[in-house]
């Protein structure tokens, strides 16, 4: 959960969000060094003669800033290609779980054990047990084995929707006659907020995610339990 006067990013959750927050800082520093790098070039071209001597041959100024631009790129690209990788991996999942967005509430699907079906509403503030932040718990928690791949089955009934876990690492767009689909692993046990982060009408501020990620075991009595 994030913290009063927060400035970077969550921690991380899984492994998708510890790529995704590696990558962040690569690229941002990969951009103060560009910035820096400029900034000392502009104030050493104007606050002394180089422009006159060094720069008035244009083609190799012109072959450096062809150049440069093409090297920061691949600098920037190949890491990125990495992480694009691991968030498209899709081999063998343990669980699938089918998630439908409503106006405005979600509801699951657990198709491969069984029919357990059920929809989460977010719970009003009147109901909420001490501790549990406001406009983000909800009645029924999406519940997931720890250490377990699974895959999430996304699409919506109305209106477009997007399902949302900041600290797992993890969005895709819940579309009308669309199943997107996406993989994550969560290595910890705890609860794990979220929102719908696509405006998606009046009261798309009160549409909450909430998964649960508790041991094997508890997962397989919380399954048969009515």
């Amino acid at each position: 959960m994030a913290e009063p006067l927060q400035l970077a990013l969550n921690n991380a959750m899984s492994p998708t969000m510890e790529e995704l927050i590696y990558f962040h800082d690569y690229a941002m520093a990969t951009s103060l060094v560009i910035g820096l790098s400029v900034s000392i070039t502009l104030m050493v071209i104007t606050t002394t003669k180089l422009y006159d001597s060094a720069l008035s041959d244009a083609n190799q100024l012109e072959f450096m800033w062809t150049l440069l631009p093409v090297l920061v790129l691949v600098f920037i690209a190949t890491p990125s290609m990495r992480t694009l990788y691991l968030l498209e991996n899709q081999e063998s999942p343990h669980l699938t779980i089918k998630t439908l967005g409503h106006q405005w509430y979600w509801s699951y699907e657990y198709s491969d054990l069984g029919d357990k079906t059920f929809d989460s509403y977010m719970t009003q503030e009147l109901n909420l047990e001490n501790g549990s932040p406001r406009l983000l718990e909800v009645d029924h928690r999406m519940v997931i084995p720890t250490n377990s791949l699974i895959r999430l089955l996304v699409s919506a009934e109305d209106v477009l929707h997007s399902w949302t876990l900041p600290t797992i690492g993890i969005k895709t767009d819940a579309i009308p006659g669309r199943l997107n689909q996406l993989t994550f692993i969560s290595p910890r046990h705890g609860v794990f907020y979220g929102q719908c982060s696509e405006i998606c009408g009046m009261n798309h501020s009160f549409m909450p995610i909430t998964m649960e990620s508790i041991p094997v075991k508890h997962f397989e009595n919380w399954l048969h339990t009515p």
